[in-house]
This record gives structure tokens, sequence and C-alpha cells, in this order.
């Protein structure tokens, strides 16, 4: 059903933008910024394009300013090229394309996007969640790329965005609100994940024909694994923890939920909860892409390939040693005696190497005690929220397969922040000897600090050790033993190179003096 603008119908049949353009048909509106979504027909280049066409009164001098905004902001996407976003191909504005009579405030014309749209994918069944992760993890990388440039997408609503054939979500209809901003982008990629795991809405503003999300008496937004149970859970608090502002956990960034969404995509694979076919639009089957190989995986079976092998090496020598000992025991064979009890004399070992490659010092304790295990383990970030916080008692769970990880930053420590790291905080004051990590970030800087309280300022906590992560476990020393309710763990440098900067910890493990 067409919507009446000022100075006529907007209806199929009807032509806009001195009448160049045909419409055909409309694919809805978003009521926020009066912008109303249509196929048309240019026919000047005989091709079909995306019109988003901001209806108002042009003699409304506020929504004049805001209308001005938009079509700025769509001429700038202009610049922008990637497969998830449709190709902004002109911008109309009054005068330019478009009479006072129109009703109009102007009209960004985009390349027409083949799919289906958001509302009819969801219509019968929610997408299976391995899928869905995938989806979203390609909408992602266009916002990360866009958000690296500056730019606002404006994807805060299901029906600017339609299901290529090829299984990709792409934002069809640019033209951000004129006060959208970055941090709206992210919040749009937790609701459409959420829409696609549940057939719900979950931000302001949606269609009509869209439920909503429910929430809880709190009103919290109603985690998707409540609505639909084969939802696994890592994927039902990513949503939510994109989408809500605030609170311990939250996720701002579209590169820490392209990150997130990369590694729940890869367990969904791994634990074959995805169903590897999705029907189409034209009938026809399409599937998600293979697993990512999982450089960590690869690297943890090859060292402990390697473990198996020498300690095979090390067997095969010791029977051999014996076989050499009972034949030249025998009567009947040439030559002394050996003594196995009595080897040649070898060197004596130096003193172990602490984390950061030293030998120990003199006064370092020379016992420990059995670990001690922490009461609660959270991300340590003194200048605001911490990365990954909802993975910090992985580094504590007694599985060195499972982690904790950093966010990934273009530039090494100290340059954007002064590090990152993990706050174990104990029952009562533990007598602190040695940190043993475990992990596979070789080249991390790490320091054990000591604090007083559970939220303290960095300049308030004090380095007892320090070291340097290299090969699967790093032990760290303190000189002499220290006594504390609450130990920090702190990356001052991470693993990797430019532009991509992370570190991850297997296993941390608490020592006190023995």
């Amino acid at each position: 059903m067409g919507t009446r603008a000022r100075g006529g119908p907007l209806a199929p049949g009807g032509v806009v933008g001195d009448g160049r353009y045909r419409l055909l048909a409309q694919f809805g509106i978003d009521e926020r910024a009066g912008a109303h979504l249509w196929r048309a027909r240019d026919g000047q280049l005989r091709r079909d394009v995306a019109l988003t066409m901001l209806v108002g009164d042009p003699a409304d001098a506020e929504a004049a300013r805001l209308g001005r905004r938009t079509l700025e902001r769509a001429a700038h996407a202009a610049t922008f090229e990637h497969p998830g976003v449709a190709r902004v191909l002109d911008v109309l504005s009054l005068g330019n394309g478009i009479s006072s009579s129109e009703g109009l405030l102007g009209i960004v014309v985009a390349e027409w996007t083949k799919g289906t749209d958001l509302i009819d994918l969801v219509a019968e069944r929610p997408v299976e969640p391995g899928t869905a992760a995938r989806m979203v993890q390609a909408l992602a990388e266009s916002v990360e790329l866009a958000h690296q440039s500056g730019l606002v997408l404006g994807i805060d609503h299901p029906q600017r965005l339609r299901m290529t054939p090829d299984g990709r979500l792409r934002l069809a209809f640019p033209g951000p609100l004129p006060d959208a901003t970055l941090r709206d982008d992210v919040k749009a990629l937790g609701a459409v994940l959420y829409l696609l795991l549940t057939g719900r809405w979950a931000l302001p503003g949606g269609p009509p024909a869209l439920p909503a999300a429910p929430k809880s008496p709190t009103g919290r937004i109603v985690p998707a694994r409540s609505l639909e149970p084969r939802v696994p859970q890592e994927l039902s608090a990513l949503a939510v923890r994109t989408i809500e502002d605030g609170g311990h956990g939250g996720i701002r960034t579209s590169a820490a939920i392209l990150r997130a969404l990369e590694q729940a995509a890869e367990a969904a694979e791994r634990t074959q909860i995805i169903n590897t076919e999705q029907i189409d639009p034209d009938g026809g089957v399409w599937t998600t892409k293979k697993p990512v190989k999982d450089a960590t995986r690869r690297r943890k079976l090859a060292l402990g390939v390697t473990v198996l092998v020498v300690a095979a090496v090390a067997v095969l020598a010791w029977l051999g040693m014996m076989a050499i000992s009972f034949f030249q025991d025998d009567p009947g064979s040439s030559g002394p005696p050996v003594n196995l009890a009595d080897p040649t004399p070898t060197q004596q070992a130096g003193p172990p190497p602490q984390g950061n490659g030293r030998p120990a010092q003199n006064n370092a304790p020379a016992n420990t005690g059995p670990p001690v295990e922490p009461a609660e383990v959270t991300v340590y970030n003194p200048e605001g929220e911490g990365d990954s916080p909802g993975d910090a008692e992985q580094a504590t769970d007694g599985d060195p397969a499972t982690f904790w990880r950093t966010d990934e930053y273009k530039q090494q420590f100290p340059t954007f922040k002064p590090g990152v790291g993990l706050l174990a905080t104990f029952d009562e004051p533990i007598n602190l000897a040695k940190v043993r990590i475990t992990a596979d970030s070789p080249g991390t800087k790490v320091e054990v600090r000591l604090a007083d309280e559970p939220d303290p300022a960095l300049e308030d906590t004090r380095v007892v050790a320090s070291g340097t992560l290299r090969g699967n476990d790093t032990e760290l020393t303190l000189n002499q033993p220290a006594e504390s309710e609450f130990v920090i763990v702190w990356i001052t440098g991470l693993s990797g190179e430019a532009p991509e900067f992370a570190s991850e910890l297997g296993e941390v493990t608490f020592l006190p003096a023995g």
C-alpha cells in the first residue's frame, strides 16, 4: 500500500526524481526518519534501483535540516565499497532532482539487491544458530571496515537489510539517521542476531509486522535461549550483551562482536550444531562456509605430538640401555660389566629459568604448595570495559584448551592503552610464590601485581614479578613470597604483529609458598 506525501501519492507506477525513477514496489518504512523504502526502475539506465525516500514538508526547517544531514551521510557512504553494503549511486535533494511540490526532502539512490526481506526470512521459523552467526559475522565485517573509515552505516532497521541468494546479509537501503552513531551500528548487529535466532526485534522503532523482543520484569531483554532452547548459551549471551548499554561485560565495538561471532560460529561448527543446509529464496540450497582453520588448536596439537615423540624416544633409549646391560652382564660376553647404578657424572643443570628467561634469583622460594583456586576471576581494565569479560573464568577452569583472549589491537601496548589483565580474588589472602601461565601467545609481556582492594587504580598496585611468555608454560617467580587477597595478571605487551596484536591465556595457576 502506498503512502501519501505532499503533492500526491507514492504508489506503484508513480515517478520521482524529475521523472527518471518509476516506483515498482514498497519494501518498508523507517518511521523514525520518514524514510520510505522502494524498488524502482531507472528509466535512463534501464536497471532496477533501491530508493530511500525521505518524506516530509520542505517548509519545516527542522525536518529539512535533518533530511540534509541524512543525505550528507549517504553521500559520504558513496565512497565505501563492500559486498555487505549496496553501492550508493546518487543523492537527490531539493532543487537537485526534487521539486518542493513532491513532499520529499531527499532521495538516496542505491543499486538494487536481489534476495529476501528479513521479516520474510524469519516468518516461518528462526534461522539455525550457526548459520545466523555466520550471516551476522559477514555483516559485522562491513560494519567494522566502515567504522575504520569513520562511516556510520545505519543498519538499525530490519527492513533496510536483505539476505542475498548466496546467504549474505546486505544493507540494501543506505541512509543512516541524522543522529546515528557507531554504537548504534554495533547494537544493531546484536539485534539482527537476536532477530535471526528468535524472530523478534529487540530495538525501538521496528516495523509493526515484526514482534518485539520480550523483556523481564527488570526491563532487560529476555535471552534468546529462553525463547529458542536450541540457541547455544554463548550466542544467546552475545546478542544481549551487544544490544544492552552499560553493565559489566557489554560489547561496544564492531571489532569485539566480530571476534566473538567468529569464535561462536567455529564452536558451533566443531560441535555440529550447525545445520549446513539452508533453503534460499529461489528454492536452491546454500551452505555455510567451511570451518575456519583454528591456528591455536593446530599449535597445541603440534605441541602435544612433539611431547609424545620425545617420550617415545626416551622409552626406546631406556630399553636399549637395558638390553646392553643384559648382554654385558652375561658371563659369555666380552668386556667389563657396566654399572648402571653409577653412571659417568654429568654437569649439573643450572637453576630453572623464570618467565623472563633469566635464571631464578637465589632468594626465590624453593618449594611451593598445591595451587590455590581463586574465588572469582574478572577482567581488570582500569580505563574502561574489559576485553572478553565473559571468558575470564576460562583462564582458571583447569582446562588449558579453553582460554581468555584480549581484544585485537592494531597497535601495540602502550600506544592505545597501558595494558589489560585478569584480577583473581581469593576467599582469604594467599601467600603467593609463583604464577604459572599456560598459553600459546609467545612474546606476551606479563606483570604479576598485588592489590589491597577489589577495584584498584593501576598506580595503587605493586609489581612483584614480571616476564615474557615463551613456550607453552611460563612461571613467574616472586623474589620473596607475598601475601594478598587480590592478584592481577597484567599484560603490558601483546603477542602478534601489526596490525593484529592479541594474547590469550589458557590457564593461570597460583602457587603459594610451601
